[in-house]
């Protein structure tokens, strides 16, 4: 008896700490889900999904009325006022993947090629794996100018990264957790089961469990330093002299166009040093570049 109440303690203690561990986080990612379903409803299909069915407007925030109009205006084909309308709501602070997403089509639609993908990247990081917004980015990123051919990735690398995008942070938290809370849940049965077989079924039920929290707790770490990450940037610009120095009298190295995906390395007064997919790099402008 007092073995299993020393043990129900230092599971209430362990279960304890991990959610106090997780409140900020799990508190920041529930007002930005509840930012999201007040200001955006679902999508319709198609290639680019139609974006969402506008409502009266009544008595209702700013914010849904803006949503609804923004939302009229793509459906009418106004482009220009629906970009230009979502843009105000990501002035008014209201952040979700579907308003990048929204956006991001009407840019698409109206040949802003730089500032769709930079939408379509933002959307993606919210919800690394919808399958609409991976598809839209393929097909701006297939407008583009500038072929580069990537550096080949290691196998098992992309197919981790593969499995990690198709759930985003939140979900791989709320995972972890539950593996933590059935791992300790199948040690207490390991501990003090007295059949043989309910002992093993503990046992290796706790190994499992264990395994899936640890490799859930990963996923989820990487996809917030993913959500976190400052140094993509797409170019905004039609066309832009990447130098070899952070001079605009250096020597032109190559040229990149709108649209093209860059990492930024280090930074020097108003000059990014950046590396494309192949492994060159080099120096260009702040301005002609935006942070995804």
């Amino acid at each position: 008896m007092k073995r299993f109440i020393v043990i129900g303690c230092a599971v209430l203690a362990v279960v304890a700490s991990a959610r106090a561990q997780e409140m900020p986080l799990a508190a920041s990612e529930q007002a930005a889900q509840s930012r999201q379903e007040a200001a955006a409803p679902e999508n319709g299909g198609g290639t680019f999904a139609d974006v969402g069915t506008p409502a009266a407007e009544t008595a209702r925030p700013q914010h849904e009325v803006l949503w609804d109009r923004a939302n009229t205006a793509y459906i009418n084909g106004d482009y220009a006022t629906a970009a230009a309308t979502y843009e105000q709501l990501l002035a008014e602070g209201l952040v979700s993947g579907k308003l990048y997403y929204n956006l991001a089509n009407a840019c698409f639609k109206q040949e802003r090629l730089g500032k769709a993908i930079l939408f379509y990247r933002r959307a993606l990081r919210s919800a690394p794996g919808n399958s609409d917004i991976r598809h839209n980015l393929g097909v701006a990123e297939a407008r583009t100018k500038d072929e580069i051919e990537k550096i080949p990735e290691f196998f098992f690398a992309a197919w981790m990264r593969g499995v990690r995008q198709t759930m985003s942070c939140r979900a791989w938290t709320l995972l972890s957790l539950a593996a933590l809370l059935g791992a300790l849940a199948l040690l207490l049965v390991y501990l003090l089961g007295r059949r043989l077989s309910l002992r093993k079924i503990g046992f290796y039920g706790t190994l499992v469990a264990a395994a899936i929290f640890v490799a859930a707790t990963s996923f989820a770490a990487a996809e917030r330093r993913g959500m976190l990450d400052r140094s993509q940037a797409v170019v905004m610009s039609a066309s832009v002299a990447v130098k070899s120095s952070p001079d605009k009298s250096a020597t032109d190295l190559f040229v990149l166009h709108e649209g093209t995906v860059v990492r930024i390395v280090d930074r020097l007064d108003e000059w990014c040093e950046i590396v494309i997919a192949d492994g060159k790099k080099g120096w260009l402008e702040s301005r002609k570049i935006e942070i995804i």
